[in-house]
């Protein structure tokens, strides 16, 4: 079962986290959306967070997460969303924008680092596997004692500081390996090429390399480039990533939302 909250109302927003992360490491406890009359659903992914692990050790490929979203609408009784997805729930998001398209409004692609296929680089796979294994063996401890900063300075100790926090939200860290196993080798969809297939409004956010080297701006630049319309929001240099800070990317969200006319329900 899958840990939801469901708050505000309005026009649905599905909030959609990242690899490791939960619900609260999209919006970072904004609840600016909320207040200016949207419906926020957030959510853990399977054996993320509060949420069960799945039945089968296997079953947390991309399809497998897409389904989760389409279930989540179905239960909630919810046509069509705004999906709002960062890194694995901007691909999950993606996926189902291509394959459902009718039961997305529009998207936001918090700094998208995946091209559609499995990643193919054996030293990129070799580290989530002893992401995976670190978490087996000694939950939070082990995931940090792996686990690779920034190397630039400034930003060394806020990542491995709000990295450990998020660690240690899981209640189920022998699964979620399981899940960082899987997902860097989950196809998603063939190749960059299918997004001009995408015709809802997009906002791309992307981060800058030195702060977030894992998101390269390079992809979030060639999303942008590829879907037709897309706006691009990013953080001024020498400043945090406008995706982790909340209220800031809450508010560009809001304004796009306005220009797209996605701010009516």
């Amino acid at each position: 079962m899958l840990h939801i909250q469901d708050t505000g109302s309005g026009r649905p927003l599905l909030l959609l986290h990242g690899l490791t992360a939960t619900n609260r490491y999209v919006l970072h406890g904004s609840r600016l959306l909320e207040r200016k009359g949207y419906r926020l659903i957030a959510y853990d992914a399977r054996a993320h967070g509060e949420s069960d692990p799945a039945d089968d050790p296997s079953a947390y490929e991309y399809a497998d997460m897409a389904g989760d979203v389409l279930s989540l609408l179905d239960e909630r009784e919810i046509e069509r969303a705004v999906l709002v997805g960062h890194s694995m729930g901007a691909t999950t998001s993606m996926l189902v924008a291509l394959e459902h398209p009718e039961r997305v409004s529009g998207l936001v692609q918090v700094t998208p680092a995946y091209y559609g296929q499995p990643y193919a680089e054996e030293s990129h796979l070799a580290y989530w596997d002893r992401l995976a294994a670190g978490l087996e063996t000694d939950g939070a401890d082990g995931f940090m004692r792996v686990f690779e900063p920034p190397p630039v300075e400034k930003w060394r100790e806020p990542v491995l500081k709000f990295t450990r926090q998020r660690i240690e939200r899981h209640r189920h860290p022998e699964a979620l390996a399981d899940a960082v196993r899987i997902i860097p080798r989950s196809a998603a969809w063939d190749g960059l090429d299918r997004l001009a297939e995408v015709e809802q409004p997009v906002l791309i956010v992307g981060s800058r390399d030195e702060s977030d080297p894992t998101h390269p701006l390079l992809v979030a630049e060639e999303y942008t480039r590829r879907l037709r319309g897309a706006e691009f929001a990013i953080e001024d240099p020498g400043h945090p990533p406008l995706a982790w800070q909340g209220s800031r990317l809450s508010r560009a969200i809001l304004e796009w939302l306005s220009r797209t006319g996605l701010s009516r329900a």
